[in-house]
């Protein structure tokens, strides 16, 4: 829908929509901070205080794809008013808690709010604003608004927990009810979805949604490393069997919930190994920050979220400067830069020792935030670019399912990592300090392989994807017909055919 059919401003509905994401990256700071005080206030054994972050990222990771595709069929304002107000109630329910189960239960609904809000969200943006620079700066501002959600959000968590740990469910509840208000008189009313022919592949969303959980709880599962090896080793084969499961589902749905020509869209695919590899490095690198500077350093929790605060710069870069760079060179050479950047600052963190001051921190800090500004944004963008408006939700889907499993991974990942190197030492400083240099060989580890797959596509004829100024060409950029364009309807090469429908 254009900027005049959108009930109000475009610029006051990009900020609602950008607001709901600001909302889900906060949203897992704030509790990050608290994390502790929870902990000690309900004594709540490691496990448990574990399953409260661990239950946000399995709702968010086995639901989103569905709710990426819930907003196509469903209608995008019917998806995000409904579930930011699923999100609402939940995150009062959690400050209301008087039991560690009861926020284990709460933080999974919200995760599996965030599932179907944040794709219909992004669609929203994809489908208000013409192809072109114009949707590619609000593309940028989404992603760096989502970053910042995150880093400010740590420093508002520090200050809500002085105040009381509620405090840090009841503020996200506060701005979720702010935003819904905004919402409804902003995005208009749609039309009535049509029945889609062939009903709406029921058995595809259960096997997609139990694939994505059973391998989500795997991954996290991977912290606890050797102990109940047998149910992690499970989970992390079950998980892959369903996936296959569900593809050959969407083969033979008259209505799949994805069709299969969407997963051999080499520039959608290409862009969401990108999102896993760079958000699995950057939270893992600042959670072993975090770790480091609390557990190591004995920092407060505000005091380390004063510290990361830098790594917020994003949200002035991304906005300010990225689109620029995407219209001189292009996203694919803006994604690799990004990459590099973030090799640069997590291996400047590499030699971190016992009493660094803050200055030896700052420059990698800084990086970290920089690299994320020019590297998230045009990933969005490569994302969606090359699919068709009609499935831009699933497309969005299909990238915050990526980023969610990367996550996931570079956070246990390099707690595995840590705990590995510090087992059978006898915890001095000393062996705490060699185990978290350690953990922080795996963000370097992750954004070198992004940073080669995004060479890769380089190697490409010149003028592919995604080339200078935005054109079709180069590493993430589109491949098809010489004219083509970003979100043609057109099937793309290899699609069947069946009852005239892209398969």
């Amino acid at each position: 829908m254009s900027a005049a059919r959108s009930g109000g401003p475009a610029w006051a509905l990009l900020l609602v929509l950008c607001g709901a994401v600001f909302l889900e990256g906060s949203d897992i700071a704030l509790l990050a901070v608290a994390l502790p005080t929870i902990r000690a206030d309900l004594r709540l054994g490691t496990g448990a205080a574990a399953w409260l972050l661990s239950g946000y990222v399995l709702g968010y990771a086995g639901f989103t794809l569905i709710g990426g595709r819930a907003a196509d069929l469903l209608g995008r304002r019917r998806m995000f008013v409904s579930w930011l107000a699923v999100f609402l109630v939940f995150s009062l329910l959690g400050g209301l808690a008087t039991e560690g189960w009861m926020l284990v239960v709460a933080r999974f609904a919200t995760g599996v709010a965030a599932a179907f809000m944040t794709p219909a969200a992004m669609s929203l943006i994809t489908t208000s604003h013409p192809e072109g620079p114009r949707r590619d700066k609000a593309l940028l501002v989404f992603a760096g608004v989502g970053a910042a959600g995150f880093s400010l959000g740590l420093v508002l968590g520090g200050l809500l927990t002085e105040l009381g740990w509620r405090c840090v469910f009841f503020a996200p509840a506060v701005l979720a009810g702010a935003l819904l208000l905004a919402a409804l008189r902003l995005l208009p009313a749609e039309a009535r979805p049509e029945p889609v022919p062939g009903g709406y592949d029921l058995a595809g969303a259960c096997c997609a949604a139990a694939a994505m959980l059973l391998f989500a709880y795997g991954i996290v599962r991977l912290e606890h490393r050797g102990e109940g090896l047998g149910l992690t080793l499970g989970a992390l084969a079950a998980g892959p069997a369903l996936a296959a499961a569900f593809l050959l589902i969407e083969r033979r749905a008259t209505a799949p919930l994805v069709r299969p020509g969407v997963l051999r869209n080499a520039t959608m695919m290409r862009a969401g190994l990108g999102a896993l590899l760079f958000l699995g490095a950057f939270f893992g690198f600042q959670f072993i920050v975090t770790l480091y500077l609390q557990e190591l350093r004995g920092w407060s929790s505000l005091r380390t979220a004063l510290a990361l605060v830098v790594m917020g710069c994003d949200a002035v870069l991304a906005p300010a400067l990225t689109p620029r760079l995407v219209r001189r060179h292009g996203n694919a050479r803006v994604i690799l830069g990004g990459f590099l950047l973030a090799v640069a600052a997590y291996g400047l963190f590499l030699p971190v020792g016992k009493d660094w001051p803050y200055a030896a921190m700052f420059p990698a800090l800084f990086l970290a935030g920089a690299a994320f500004a020019l590297a998230y944004g045009p990933l969005t963008i490569a994302a969606t670019g090359s699919v068709a408006e009609a499935e831009q939700g699933l497309a969005g889907g299909l990238l915050y399912t990526f980023t969610q499993f990367g996550s996931a991974i570079g956070i246990s990942a390099a707690t595995a990592v840590y705990g590995i190197a510090e087992a059978g030492t006898d915890g001095s400083p000393d062996a705490v300090l060699h185990a978290y240099r350690t953990a922080l060989l795996v963000p370097v580890a992750m954004v070198l392989l992004g940073a080669a797959v995004s060479a890769f596509g380089l190697r490409g004829k010149p003028g592919g994807a995604f080339g200078p100024r935005g054109k079709p060409g180069g590493a993430f950029g589109l491949r098809g017909k010489p004219g083509g364009r970003a979100g043609s309807a057109a099937p793309a090469a290899g699609d069947e055919l069946r009852d005239g429908v892209p398969r």
